[in-house]
């Protein structure tokens, strides 16, 4: 469910899905936390990603999203 959740993120705002930071049981379904390579950079440390929180019911069905915060990948603090 988590990797179809990043997935369809993806497809939704058509950027490259990353790691799946936590996946958490709520009263209507589920909230997961993808993080998403906005803009690459070379070297591929300073790449911007982003935090982005996605709400899915007990099917899978995605409900929603929000992008919580944005940071350069390589920046020590920053997670």
């Amino acid at each position: 469910m988590a990797r179809q959740t990043a997935q369809d993120l993806a497809d939704l705002i058509r950027k490259d899905p990353g790691l799946v930071t936590q996946v958490e049981r709520t009263d209507e379904g589920w909230s997961v936390h993808v993080e998403v390579v906005e803009l690459r950079r070379i070297p591929d440390t300073m790449d911007l990603m982003a935090l982005y929180e996605v709400t899915v019911d007990d099917h899978g069905g995605l409900e929603g999203y929000r992008r919580i915060r944005r940071f350069v990948r390589g920046v020590p603090g920053e997670e």
